[in-house]
Formats: C-alpha cells, sequence, structure tokens
C-alpha cells in the first residue's frame, strides 16, 4: 500500500472513529464473504462494518483521542462503526456471534470509554431504546396518575368531613 493511500486510510478511519457514537473491535478470521455480507445485514442501517489493518487502526484512534485501543488491535480486526442505536448494533454482532463462533468480540468503544467483550455483552442484553423510552413514558404517566387522584380526593375527604361535622353537630342539638 502506497504511503498516500494509508495516509487516505487512516483519515478515513479517524473520521469514523470521531462521527461514531461507538466502535466495536471483533475478530473475523474464518468467516466468508457471504457470512461477512450478512453480518453487515444484521447490523442494521446504523452500523457500518469494515475490516482495517491494525497498524492503521492504531493511528487512526490515537489521532481520533482513543487511546487504549492497541491491546484489542491484534490478529485480523473488523471494526463495526455504529452511529445510531448502539444496543441494536450490539445484539446484531451478539447474535451474529452466537451463531458464527468464528466471529469473536474483542472489545470497543462507547463515547470515548473503552469497553471489554463482557461490558458490550451487557449493553446487548439491554432493552432497546424504544422499549426504555415506552416504560420511561409508563412511569411519568402512573406518576401523574396518582397525583390527579390524590388531588381530587382532597375536595372528596373535605366534603365528607364537611358532613359528617354537620351530623355531629345536629346529633349535640348545636
Amino acid at each position: 500500500m502506497a504511503r498516500a493511500d494509508k495516509a487516505t486510510a487512516v483519515a478515513e478511519l479517524k473520521n469514523e472513529f470521531e462521527g461514531s457514537a461507538a466502535a466495536v473491535l471483533t475478530e473475523y478470521r474464518g468467516l466468508t464473504v457471504a457470512q461477512l455480507k450478512q453480518l453487515r445485514i444484521s447490523l442494521g442501517e446504523n452500523a457500518k462494518f469494515a475490516v482495517a489493518k491494525n497498524t492503521l487502526t492504531k493511528i487512526a484512534a490515537n489521532e481520533a483521542g482513543l487511546a487504549g485501543l492497541d491491546d484489542l488491535l491484534t490478529g485480523p480486526t473488523a471494526i463495526a462503526f455504529v452511529s445510531g442505536d448502539v444496543v441494536e448494533a450490539a445484539k446484531g454482532l451478539r447474535d451474529f456471534a452466537k451463531a458464527n463462533p468464528l466471529l469473536v468480540i474483542k472489545g470497543g468503544v462507547l463515547d470515548g470509554k473503552k469497553l471489554d467483550a463482557t461490558e458490550i455483552t451487557k449493553l446487548a442484553d439491554l432493552e432497546s431504546r424504544e422499549v426504555l423510552l415506552a416504560k420511561l413514558a409508563g412511569a411519568i404517566k402512573a406518576k401523574q396518575s396518582s397525583a390527579a387522584a390524590m388531588f381530587a380526593a382532597l375536595p372528596t375527604n373535605m366534603a365528607q368531613l364537611a358532613d359528617a361535622l354537620r351530623a355531629k353537630r345536629e346529633e349535640s342539638g348545636e
């Protein structure tokens, strides 16, 4: 690879690192081209899966301010650059790795923080963004409903108290 080609590749990788919410490094040794195509499809449209040279990836990661990835860059490395829902991409990688044991998740980076393979698996175990938002909306609605019931109970309780006081006064003859 000529020096100009390497500089271009480093610049592209740096742009991918900077423009992505997360990057997951994998080892793809033994996977066929058809399997890699299937993996790209399973990641969804918010993730880009690219094979990259380790030395160029190290340079690009350091230029992008992502130190500490050097120990993950051994053997054949492919990177999933995630620009959208990180959980969806992590689930896609985890599920594909279960079906195809030749894909090994090495680790990655999320918002500048280094993650190991177990942390990426934990990330994949999270519920999707839509489910979490629905749960949040349900919790907010429940709090509003209980507040509305409490506010509605105040006048009812006051009316019952006034009625009881009136009845007591009538009994005592006041």
